[in-house]
């Protein structure tokens, strides 16, 4: 051991570090791998996971201490500014040991949440710690505790085997120092790209099974997590993730995918208008009240085949319009409020409500409806600048924010604000204030009750099950405050005006062994009020098709942009289409026919059952494939090029 530390000199601490995160790596990567046990025998996927990961953590400690390695060489030596930068590096080789064995105790949680290894979500939250922490200490104490216990220990054992390392170097003579550097150098660059083709190493690069959660297995969590936050400036543009299309090509397959004849477009700048007549013609302006749901999937709701949890939205799809079938656009909230509120389809970046480009003058219906003179609010138990949603909706249409430091002495207070039930009583107040005004209104009112920790008070409803504080619980509980607050409505003087959707923003928990979980992204949604004929809808919709439908309900006629269907238009044995992103992969479902996109691979083709839940590998038409890319491309573009703005900046220019 004296001699090989002797003929490696400076480079004997890295080689110590590289072999201990080398093997916790490879470890912990086995211990997924055996908690993961079925899903990857399913796609023997052994051999392949693991000398995969192997390169992908070769080249990780390549770009983590390659550089550093090549600058000790040239500079350490036992001078000043040689034990200056010793101890620089022993700073960087624990924080850098500490860093990739965090992120992998950190794994299992973030793959039982989110389906993947960390990816952008692991960061993204980080810029709201109040919420964040307060949520990890009311749920997770454990862990948290753990997390600090590990890292001061991993941080510790680090400075002092750094320490230990650095005693009694060698160091080779000034003349050959150039030459081992760049030698060191080249080692680093060819160990980092991992690759002589043109382009670099890369997630999709040892992708081999058709299972997400495997293929992030074969990476680790620190690359994962870098490639990603690298990958967010450039997600805006699909094109470098899916594939080029022609402009021209795109607003083709765009307009051909919105159903309505070429005819009705009538923008050249906003080039996804049309006009859209109301089915529907009303005496008076119907109120629109839209309950968004969190993290309510069809899983948890009885009248979809899913838990006995929601009894009062089971009553619900009984008195008003229910989607059988309706499928979310994405697995976050502000994907949801995305789709539901702008009829936005998707894109690989993240939902246009945390975008730059889209934070004024991006097509909403509350802008549209405060156009038509209705009275706009958000109301929110929680604080509203989260996940950057007062800023999307004061530049976007809404003219009141209701949030938490606006309920005087709520029932019930946790980690995110104001209990569901709060939030409702609030909701129904506003509305009766709002009436007597006599001016008509749009709200968007948004739980988060239903959401980990999973807190509210007791008493209310019969526990599904113990403990208290569990996604189930806290699912029943989201649909008693449901209830309660359709007693008040159908007592109230406002409900003879108004239509309500009830509707998720996307499921809990959503993974899966497919490229796309298709029935996780499955969500409840019914739209009930005086009129509305009592139904079961069959046909698969997509929550871009919810405000284009709720419009021609209310009766309100308008330019507008976006994509999505008027289903009062649509034919009973339309077969429908759902639009949906789950982490990089994009599935267009037309019936029941599938295509998924990959990153800088060829899409694919399958067959959904819904009864049995499964994807099975199928040709599909490339008209198909086709379209999927288009929809994705048209997205992009029209975010990047404002041509997704509000109806009145064109009759502006054009006055």
């Amino acid at each position: 051991m004296t001699a090989l530390k002797q003929r490696l000199g400076p480079f004997w601490p890295f080689a110590i570090f590289c072999t201990l995160a080398l093997c916790s790596l490879t470890l912990s990567r086995i211990a997924l791998g055996l908690w993961q046990l079925e899903r990857v025998d399913a796609v023997a996927g052994w051999q392949e996971m693991l000398l995969q990961g192997i390169r992908v953590d070769f080249a990780t400690l390549c770009w983590l201490w390659g550089v550093p390695a090549m600058f000790t060489l040239l500079l350490a030596g036992p001078h000043a500014i040689g034990r200056g930068w010793l101890q620089l590096m022993r700073v960087w080789l624990t924080i850098g040991l500490w860093l990739m064995l965090f992120l992998e105790i950190s794994t299992p949680s973030f793959v039982t949440e989110y389906g993947v290894r960390p990816n952008r979500l692991y960061v993204e939250y980080l810029i709201y710690p109040k919420e964040v922490l307060s949520m990890l200490w009311a749920g997770r104490k454990g862990e948290l505790l753990l997390a600090v216990v590990f890292s001061g220990a991993v941080l510790a054992g680090g400075w002092w085997l750094s320490g230990r390392l650095m005693r009694g170097l060698s160091f080779p003579r000034w003349y050959w120092r150039p030459a081992f550097a760049l030698l060191i150098l080249a080692i680093g660059f060819l160990g980092a790209r991992s690759s002589l083709g043109h382009r670099a190493l890369n997630p999709a690069m040892v992708a081999f099974a058709e299972d997400p959660l495997v293929n992030a297995l074969t990476v680790n969590s620190s690359y994962s997590l870098f490639f990603a936050i690298k990958q967010m400036g450039n997600e805006e543009d699909a094109s470098q993730v899916y594939g080029k299309m022609a402009d021209d090509k795109v607003l083709a397959i765009m307009r051909q995918e919105s159903g309505r004849p070429a005819s009705d477009f009538n923008s050249d700048r906003l080039p996804s208008q049309t006009f859209n007549q109301a089915t529907t013609t009303q005496d008076k302006p119907k109120n629109l009240v839209i309950l968004l749901q969190e993290s309510l999937g069809a899983q948890f709701v009885g009248s979809l085949g899913g838990l006995p949890l929601t009894p009062n939205i089971d009553a619900l799809s009984q008195q008003g319009w229910a989607f059988e079938q309706l499928y979310a656009t994405g697995t976050r909230s502000v994907r949801g409020i995305e789709a539901v509120l702008t009829g936005f389809t998707p894109t690989p970046a993240q939902a246009v409500v945390k975008l730059g480009k889209s934070q004024t003058n991006f097509f909403t219906i509350a802008d549209l409806l405060k156009q038509h003179g209705y009275s706009t609010s958000f109301i929110y138990g929680g604080e509203s600048h989260f996940d950057n949603m007062r800023s999307f909706f004061l530049g976007n249409g809404f003219t009141t924010i209701v949030e938490q430091k606006d309920f005087d002495n709520p029932v019930f207070k946790g980690s995110w604000g104001a209990s569901d039930e709060d939030l409702m009583a609030k909701a129904d107040e506003t509305f009766r204030a709002l009436h007597k005004e006599g001016k008509p209104f749009f709200s968007l009112v948004f739980s988060s009750s239903n959401h980990d920790p999973f807190e509210f008070p007791d008493n209310r409803i019969e526990l599904f099950e113990q403990p208290k504080q569990t996604r189930n619980n806290a699912a029943k509980y989201a649909d008693y405050a449901i209830g309660e607050f359709f007693k008040k409505a159908k007592q109230s003087d406002y409900w003879k005006d108004t239509l309500f959707l009830v509707i998720a923003d996307h499921d809990s928990r959503v993974g899966g062994a497919s490229l796309v979980p298709i029935p996780r992204f499955h969500i409840p949604g019914v739209i009930v009020g005086e009129g509305i004929t009592p139904k079961k809808d069959p046909r698969i919709v997509s929550q871009i098709d919810m405000a284009p439908t709720l419009l021609s309900l209310m009766g309100i006629s308008a330019d507008y942009p976006m994509l999505g269907q008027d289903l009062t238009r649509m034919p009973a044995d339309w077969p429908g289409r759902a639009i949906m992103q789950y982490d990089k992969n994009f599935a267009l479902m037309r019936g029941k026919d599938v295509v998924i996109l990959q990153p800088e691979r060829a899409a694919e083709g399958y067959v959904y059952d819904d009864a049995s839940e499964k994807l099975t590998p199928a040709a599909q038409p490339d008209e198909l494939k086709e379209s999927a890319l288009g929809l994705v491309l048209w997205g992009s573009m029209a975010y990047q090029k404002g041509l997704y703005q509000t109806a009145k900046d064109e009759r502006t220019a054009a006055n």
